[in-house]
């Protein structure tokens, strides 16, 4: 395993069950002591390096590790204590870059490890405008294929004159929504009901973002609903689930994501689609596992620990009804304290099937939180402002099976 050096005189990994903070009380997992180490991983990645995103990886880190009954150490502050398990910034890429790391499977880190850039982003998830455009090395066009209508019309582009071929398509149904393929949340999406706001739009992108990352160009739907469809697997257990996002407003006033509502069952997919599930939500599991599975046909060398789909629901411009898989996340995300919530809930108790759990991004005052909250930040981020970031569980797990 090839590690950073460790710089002299840095903090030496601590138990977490020792240390003070949200982890107090929490039962210890039966059996377990340190046999290793957890630690956020940032070394070479891009984004979410925000005070909140940071504070909130910590936090992520220090109940994976207690999950795992491991200790928990500042980003390789000191040679670690057993295995390494690693919760990184965002989806690695490489498999050589995750082995030089000790990732050798999903027990060993929570996110997932790509084999090129552009996978573990939006770009993915439409085919290019013809057979001949621009695309990065790697590119699979089977992964449209196979996919299919699990997604909703759109194309990606890396150049210019190829976003204008696809906005020509696209706006002749309706407006078009533009969105910038490494941004999350809600971030960096603009709709245009025409070709002129579209050209404004896309004048404002840079022509090496486009030329590196490309862009996204899809078919924009009305009176939308977006569940989150996922799974992790943490410390030989499997959790799934499905679930309802919320938006907010953020200081801007712009729509961003506000958290999620999970019902978590313990098992794979299988075990989630035994359940009673509404038609629109047994859909959205069905198109996320699709794409999921695209993914590990068409890209070698894709492996996760942490998966997590956004699916789409409402009206085309026409008035139909459609669901479409809108982007993938193979990272700690938004829904992650949910998750984790879920986990505990099911170590707690191993005769426990099902959980509900909520995770809430609260911009500006938040004075009051429920009973049991668990607090990921609170504080005034230098990026967003004022942000309080906290999850509930549910006391039952009823649920029609």
């Amino acid at each position: 395993m090839t590690l950073p050096p460790y710089p002299a005189g840095a903090m030496s990994a601590w138990p977490a069950a020792d240390r003070a903070g949200p982890l107090d009380g929490m039962a210890a997992p039966v059996g377990t002591r340190s046999m290793g180490t957890a630690m956020a991983y940032t070394q070479g990645l891009r984004g979410y390096a925000s005070a909140h995103e940071q504070m909130t990886r910590m936090e992520v880190v220090r109940r994976l590790a207690r999950l795992k009954g491991y200790a928990v150490s500042e980003e390789f502050a000191q040679a670690p204590l057993g295995p390494v398990y690693l919760v990184p910034s965002d989806t690695l890429v490489g498999i050589e870059r995750a082995q030089a790391l000790g990732i050798q499977g999903r027990d060993d880190f929570f996110g997932g490890v790509v084999p090129y850039p552009f996978v573990s982003t939006k770009a993915i998830t439409h085919p290019l405008v013809s057979a001949d455009a621009k695309a990065p090395e790697g590119w699979n066009p089977a992964f449209s294929r196979m996919v299919g209508d699990a997604v909703l019309p759109g194309f990606t582009a890396f150049t210019r004159a190829d976003a204008a071929v696809a906005a020509d398509a696209l706006l002749q149904a309706g407006p078009v929504r533009i969105k910038l393929v490494r941004e999350t949340g809600g971030n960096g999406q603009t709709v245009a009901r025409d070709r002129a706001a579209f050209d404004a739009c896309l004048a404002g992108i840079a022509d090496e973002m486009l030329d590196r990352d490309g862009v996204v160009i899809e078919q924009n739907l009305r009176q939308v609903q977006t569940l989150s469809v996922g799974q992790v697997h943490v410390a030989g257990m499997v959790a799934t689930y499905f679930g309802q996002q919320r938006l907010t407003h953020n200081h801007q006033g712009a729509e961003v994501y506000g958290g999620s509502d999970l019902t978590v069952v313990r098992g794979d997919f299988q075990a989630l689609l035994s359940l009673a599930l509404a038609p629109e939500v047994r859909t959205a599991v069905e198109q996320a596992l699709l794409y999921d599975s695209a993914a590990q046909a068409s890209f070698p060398g894709f492996f996760a620990s942490r998966i997590n789909y956004d699916v789409a629901q409402g009206l085309m411009p026409g008035g139909q009804w459609r669901s479409g898989v809108l982007e993938q996340s193979w990272r700690a995300g938004g829904a992650t304290g949910a998750e984790i919530a879920a986990l505990e809930a099911f170590q707690a108790d191993p005769q426990r099937r099902v959980v509900r759990a909520s995770g809430y991004e609260v911009f500006g005052p938040c004075d009051a939180l429920p009973p049991g909250a668990v607090v990921y930040f609170r504080g005034v981020d230098d990026q967003v402002g004022p942000l309080t970031k906290y999850t509930v569980t549910a006391s039952d797990d009823h649920h029609p099976t």
